[in-house]
C-alpha cells in the first residue's frame, strides 16, 4: 500500500538538486533546453534520445551541441517558430518515430514567454509536448455530494482503451487547456463532455481553489516513451451538488462514476489506481477541507510543499 508520499513521490519525480544533487545532475546531462527567440529560456527540456531520434533540419534549427540548446531558427527561413516545431512533429509522426505521437490530438499546447510578459510565445501539438518537455495545463475538479453518512465524491473510471492511464481512476472533471483558453471555460467544457453536467450547474457551482504543480518523468502508463518529461500546472477546482445530480459519461473518455466516501478514496489512493496527478489534486482536496492534516499525517509539510512545485520554466 502506498503513503500519501509515495503518492507525492509519484507524480512529482523529477529530482531536487537540494535532496539529491547527484541525480539531478545525472538526469539534468541527459537533458537539451529548448529556447526561443527573443526570450530568455529554457522553455523545456528535451531528453536526449529524443534529440538524437528526430530530424532536425539544420536550415531551421539552431543545434548547439556545446551548451546542448536547440532554438527554431525562423531568420533562416520564410516560417515562424511555431511552423518550424510543427513540421517537425508533423515530420515525425509521420515517420513513426515516436509512439506517443499516435495519440495526435489537433490541440494545442502553449508555451509561455518570460515572467514579465506572461504571454504565448507559441503553440505545439499536444501530444508532442512531452517530447519537447514544456509545461502544460489543465482544469481538475472534485465534485463532491454532502449524504447523512458524510461527505463522498464522484469518481470516474477512465476508459479501459485510452492511450494514457487507460483504467485508472480520475478526478470528477479533468482536462487539457489548450491555447488561448481560459481555465473556467475549459472546466464549462470538459464538465460537460466527460460528465454531462449543465453549463447553468457548473458556473452556479464550481469554485476556484487556487492550482497544484509539479514536475513529473512519465512512465509506461503514460503511453509512448517511458522518460520523457511533463512538468504541469493543474487549475484547481471544487464542486459540490446536490444527491439528485448523478454524472454520465458524456464522450467515450470515461467508463463509469462511483460515489465513494472519503474512506473508499483514500484506500483507492493507497492502492495506487489513481492516475498520479489527480492523486495530486485529491491530497490538494483533502488538505484544503481538513482531512488531511499535521496531526494525521507525519510527512504534511514535505507534502503540502511539493504540491506547489516552483517549475524552472515560465508560466502562465
Amino acid at each position: 500500500m502506498k503513503t500519501n508520499l509515495d503518492l507525492v513521490n509519484d507524480f512529482d519525480n523529477f529530482p531536487y538538486y537540494e535532496n539529491d544533487p547527484e541525480e539531478y545532475t545525472r538526469l539534468r546531462s541527459t537533458c537539451w533546453e529548448l529556447h526561443l527567440e527573443e526570450g530568455s529560456g529554457p522553455y523545456g527540456y528535451i531528453r536526449q534520445f529524443v534529440v538524437e531520434k528526430i530530424s532536425w533540419d539544420s536550415n531551421v534549427w539552431n543545434i548547439d551541441c556545446e551548451k546542448k540548446r536547440i532554438m527554431p531558427a525562423p531568420k533562416h527561413y520564410t516560417h515562424t517558430q511555431e511552423e518550424i516545431i510543427r513540421e517537425t512533429l508533423e515530420k515525425a509522426k509521420t515517420g513513426e518515430t515516436f509512439r506517443v505521437l499516435k495519440g495526435w490530438r489537433n490541440e494545442m499546447y502553449p508555451v509561455y514567454g518570460p515572467y514579465s510578459s506572461r504571454k504565448s510565445m507559441v503553440s505545439m501539438e499536444r501530444a508532442g509536448s512531452a517530447l519537447f518537455g514544456i509545461n502544460s495545463y489543465g482544469v481538475h475538479m472534485t465534485v463532491y455530494v454532502d449524504t447523512p453518512q458524510g461527505m463522498k465524491i464522484w469518481v470516474p473510471r477512465r476508459a479501459r482503451n485510452k492511450q494514457t492511464y487507460g483504467g485508472m481512476l480520475d478526478n470528477s472533471v479533468a482536462g487539457g487547456l489548450s491555447t488561448g483558453e481560459k481555465p473556467f471555460e475549459c472546466l464549462v467544457r470538459e464538465s460537460a463532455e466527460e460528465a454531462s453536467f449543465s453549463e447553468q450547474l457548473v458556473r452556479s457551482n464550481a469554485k476556484p481553489c487556487g492550482t497544484v504543480s509539479y514536475f513529473h518523468i512519465r512512465d509506461a502508463r503514460a503511453g509512448g516513451e517511458a522518460g520523457l518529461l511533463q512538468p504541469e500546472c493543474q487549475y484547481v477546482f471544487d464542486m459540490e451538488i446536490g444527491a439528485e445530480v448523478i454524472p454520465k459519461p458524456g464522450d467515450n473518455e470515461v467508463e463509469d462514476f462511483y460515489l465513494w466516501t472519503v474512506d473508499e478514496v483514500k484506500r483507492a489512493l493507497a492502492e495506487g489506481q489513481f492516475k498520479p496527478n489527480c492523486a495530486a489534486v485529491l491530497l490538494d482536496f483533502f488538505i484544503r477541507r481538513g482531512i488531511l492534516t499535521a496531526e494525521n499525517e507525519k510527512d504534511y509539510m514535505e507534502i503540502v510543499s511539493r504540491l506547489h512545485r516552483k517549475l524552472p520554466f515560465p508560466t502562465s
